[in-house]
C-alpha cells in the first residue's frame, strides 16, 4: 500500500490542522496530550468540531457525515491523535450514533442524532457484566417486554465515564430460551434519570474513578426505545464492536508518543550517556516504530473495509496489535521517567506539572488496553477463525 499523500490530500490535511490547531484551545490539547481531560473539556472540543462538521464526519451525510474517501477517514483521525485533540466521545460517535443511524427508527435519527453529535446528550455503553466482559455473549442482564414497555433487571459494569452519563446503550436478554446465548439479545436506549437506577464510581489503582458500575432494579425503558429489531441486539453489537476496536488501537497517539519518547531521550542522562544511546532502548524503539509502520497501513485497510457498512475482522488484528504498542510505549515512558517514575499519589487529582506521576498514571491506566473491547485472548479466537479459517 502507498503511505505517502497526494497533493489532495496533504491539502485535506493542512484544512484539518487549522481547525484542530487554531479552533481547539491550546490548553485543552496540552491537556489531553498528558491525559488530563476534563468533561468540559471533551464537550468543548466536541461542539467545536461539531461547528466545523468534524465531529461525526463516517455518519450519513444528513447526519452530519462528511463523504471522504478511507484515505480522508484515516487521515481525520491521525491527525486528531497526533495533535492531542480530545476525539469526540466514542459512546456517542462512533458507537451508538452509527447504530442508531443505521438500524434506529426515523423518530429516533429524529430524536437522538442530532443531540449526540453534538454531545447534547452523554452517553454510556451498557455491555459488559461481572461474569460478561470479554465474552460479551454471555451476559445475564434481562429486558421483558411487558406491555408497552421492558423491564430491565440485572448488572453492568466498567462503564467508562458513566458517572457523566446521561443515557445508555443496553445490550440485555429479551429470550432467555434462545438456543445459542448470542441470540436473543436486543439493543436498548435507556435514559439514566429514570427510577430503579444505581450507579457506583470503582476507584482504579491509578487514584481514577473514570469507570463504573450500574444497578437496574425493575427499570422500565418504553418499547419505543428498542433499536432495530428484537433479539438481533448481538448483530448491531457486532457492528459497533469493529468500529470500538479500531478506535482502541490509537495508532496516531502511538506516534505522537513515539516521537516525544525520542526527542526526549536524546536530552536524558544515563551513566553511559543520553538515553537514545542505550542499545536496548534504542532496540525497543525501533520495534515501537515499525510496529507502528504497520499498524497505520492496517488501519487503512480496515478503514477502507468498513466503507460498506459491514465490520471487518481485521479490526481485531488492529486492536490487539495497537494496545499492546501503546502499552509498550508507555512502558518506555516510565523508564525515560526513570526513579521518578516510580511515584504514585493516588490520593489526589495529577498536575500537569507532575511530569513523572502522569508517566506512572499513564503506565497503569493503560494496563486496561488489552482487555476492554474485547480482550486480547479473545482477539487471538477472532482472528483465528475469521482470517486464518482455523
Amino acid at each position: 500500500m502507498d503511505l505517502e499523500l497526494s497533493k489532495e490530500d496533504l491539502a485535506f490535511r493542512d484544512g484539518l490542522r487549522e481547525v484542530f490547531l487554531g479552533a481547539i484551545p491550546e490548553e485543552i490539547r496540552k491537556r489531553s496530550a498528558l491525559g488530563l481531560i476534563t468533561r468540559d473539556d471533551i464537550v468543548t472540543s466536541q461542539r467545536i468540531l461539531n461547528e466545523h462538521g468534524l465531529a461525526v464526519p463516517h455518519w450519513p451525510t444528513q447526519w452530519g457525515g462528511q463523504d471522504w474517501t478511507p484515505t480522508q477517514s484515516h487521515i481525520y483521525a491521525s491527525e486528531l491523535q497526533r495533535n492531542a485533540v480530545p476525539q469526540p466521545l466514542a459512546f456517542n460517535a462512533s458507537m451508538v450514533g452509527p447504530i442508531i443511524a443505521e438500524f434506529g427508527s426515523e423518530e429516533q435519527k429524529q430524536k437522538f442524532l442530532p443531540a449526540t453529535a453534538n454531545l447534547d446528550i452523554w452517553w454510556s455503553q451498557g455491555f459488559s457484566e461481572p461474569e460478561a466482559g470479554s465474552d460479551l455473549a454471555g451476559l445475564r442482564t434481562t429486558a421483558r417486554l411487558d406491555g408497552d414497555h421492558y423491564v430491565l433487571n440485572g448488572q453492568k459494569t466498567w462503564t467508562t465515564l458513566g458517572q457523566y452519563g446521561d443515557w445508555m446503550f443496553v445490550l440485555a436478554r429479551t429470550n432467555p430460551d434462545a438456543p445459542r446465548k448470542q441470540q436473543g439479545l436486543s439493543f436498548l436506549l435507556l435514559d439514566l434519570n429514570t427510577p430503579g437506577i444505581e450507579r457506583r464510581p470503582i476507584k482504579l489503582v491509578d487514584g481514577s474513578a473514570e469507570v463504573n458500575e450500574f444497578f437496574f432494579d425493575n427499570v422500565v425503558i418504553p418499547a419505543e426505545n428498542l433499536v432495530g429489531e428484537e433479539n438481533k441486539g448481538w448483530t448491531y453489537a457486532k457492528f459497533l464492536l469493529g468500529n470500538e476496536r479500531n478506535g482502541i488501537a490509537q495508532v496516531g497517539t502511538g506516534q505522537r508518543i513515539f516521537a516525544d519518547l525520542a526527542a526526549a531521550a536524546a536530552d536524558l542522562p544515563t551513566e553511559d550517556g543520553p538515553l537514545a544511546d542505550d542499545a536496548e532502548f534504542r532496540a525497543a524503539m525501533h520495534t515501537a516504530k515499525t510496529t507502528l509502520l504497520a499498524l497505520e497501513a492496517t488501519q487503512m485497510r480496515v478503514t477502507a473495509a468498513s466503507e460498506n457498512g459491514q465490520p471487518s475482522p481485521v479490526s481485531s488484528l488492529l486492536k490487539m496489535e495497537g494496545t499492546q504498542t501503546l502499552q509498550a510505549l508507555t512502558k518506555l515512558r516510565m523508564r525515560a521517567a526513570g526513579s521518578d517514575g516510580m511515584l504514585l499519589d493516588t490520593e489526589s487529582p495529577v498536575r500537569a506539572d507532575e511530569a513523572s506521576v502522569v508517566a506512572a498514571a499513564q503506565y497503569l491506566n493503560q494496563r486496561k488496553l488489552s482487555i476492554f473491547g474485547g480482550s486480547n485472548e479473545i482477539q487471538r479466537g477472532v482472528i483465528a477463525k475469521t482470517i486464518l479459517g482455523l
